[in-house]
């Protein structure tokens, strides 16, 4: 009769934290820090390369323009692309790595599968484009899946897509650290962004009104503590009437931080106020945390 040999009893874990420190002490202490970037490079996107080389051992940046969130009457094909310019200035600010996938290579001809991050399409940037917060859920979860981040980097500007991408991270248990850094603007207020390019001069001269909107908004809140929405979002809408070039205002909405959906009150919790609207025909958005 064959003898059975006694087998150690495997350990258990029973909460995820518990079970990623035993992965961590398995694997070498290397921290990645990615940038995931849809290119035409500024520094708004190289603030967040300089973060990231701060605290990594190893820097990953992304250049992919991702089709799966722009809508059929949005600007996909006329996005910048330049690959030879921002893989230079990548070098200058110390990435070591730079991930610049085919189309066909992140999307297969049989690819099925989305993440659909529920309740985004009901924020005001979510029906102002639909179907845009699943492709940036979607692309966000397969760049992370193959970079294997440590630490990854996003600006404020695009309030609405941080927290996204924040709940994605956490609904989806990944193992990663998601960095929001401060928008960076050119010195007269205006949010810098690849869409500004599409500026004529006097559009450009404009579009600073965006921010002085916010500014005044973040102001009064300031001198108020507490305050209805509907008083923030007034205060908005008249800077932004004030700007004969601002030719359309989509929205003005005052959400809450973590979850972006709108409040009637703001508190001493705070919210962001977030705008898009259009200066001549370009689309631009802003945002501020009060």
């Amino acid at each position: 009769m064959q003898s059975v040999q006694s087998k150690a009893t495997p350990i258990l874990y029973q909460s995820i934290s518990a079970f990623r420190s035993m992965r961590r002490e398995l694997q070498p202490s290397i921290k990645i820090g990615f940038v995931p970037t849809m290119g035409a490079l500024h520094d708004g996107h190289l603030s967040l390369v300089r973060e990231a080389r701060k605290h990594n051992d190893i820097v990953v940046a992304s250049i992919f323009v991702n089709p799966t969130q722009f809508g059929p009457n949005e600007d996909f094909d006329k996005y910048p692309r330049r690959l030879e310019k921002d893989s230079e200035l990548l070098a200058e600010y110390g990435v070591d790595h730079l991930f610049a996938p085919k189309i066909d290579d992140m999307y297969g001809k049989n690819h099925v599968t989305k993440v659909d991050p529920q309740g985004f399409d009901d924020t005001a940037e979510g029906r102002s484009r639909p179907g845009h917060f699943s492709g940036v859920a979607t692309i966000v979860t397969k760049l992370f899946n193959i970079v294997k981040p440590t630490n990854a980097y996003f600006g404020q500007k695009d309030a609405a897509q941080c927290v996204l991408i924040k709940r994605v991270v956490e609904d989806l248990d990944m193992d990663l650290n998601v960095v929001v850094m401060d928008t960076i603007r050119e010195d007269d207020g205006l949010a810098m962004s690849s869409r500004n390019a599409y500026l004529k001069p006097d559009e450009r001269a404009g579009a600073p009104v965006i921010y002085r909107s916010l500014s005044a908004a973040k102001a009064l809140f300031k001198e108020k503590k507490t305050i209805e929405s509907a008083a923030l979002i007034n205060v908005v809408r008249k800077g932004l009437e004030s700007e004969p070039l601002v030719s359309e205002i989509q929205y003005i909405t005052v959400d809450s931080k973590a979850t972006m959906q709108p409040l009637e009150t703001v508190d001493e919790a705070g919210a962001i106020i977030s705008i898009a609207c259009k200066v001549g025909s370009v689309r631009l958005i802003d945002n501020a945390v009060l």
